[in-house]
């Protein structure tokens, strides 16, 4: 798992609270190091603050779901901006799915467990 976020303690809130879970965490400070680290080891999913310096989480976003390597990883946005229409905007950008920061550890690794269930086989007749 890569979360990305330029706050300083919001990361690592979530990358301490989801190891202490059994996730394997890694973090990135900006977009360009998000991309950069998910292209050279691809994480199970992406934790991806819209509001970062250098390169930006949209920018991000759609950097990731362009590239074969990465483009199947799920990317989760996190933003504090809850405006209308911002949930839209990151699922045109290519996220999977949107939470409103702040969110309490718990309710995100809830999420990201959802996400990450394999769904299941629809059976043939």
């Amino acid at each position: 798992m890569l979360v990305v976020d330029d706050f300083d303690d919001a990361r690592e809130m979530y990358a301490e609270y989801l190891a202490y879970v059994g996730f394997q965490v890694d973090v990135a400070r900006n977009g360009v190091e998000a991309v950069e680290k998910a292209q050279g080891a691809p994480p199970d999913i992406i934790l991806m603050d819209l509001s970062l310096p250098v390169m930006d989480g949209w920018e991000a976003t759609r950097r990731l779901k362009q590239d074969l390597r990465t483009r199947n990883i799920p990317v989760m946005a996190l933003s504090g901006h809850v405006l209308a229409g911002n949930a839209e905007q990151a699922r045109q950008a290519g996220a999977d799915e949107f939470v409103a920061k702040p969110c309490l550890p718990q309710d995100l690794e809830d999420r990201i467990r959802r996400m990450l269930k394999p769904s299941k086989p629809k059976s043939s007749p």
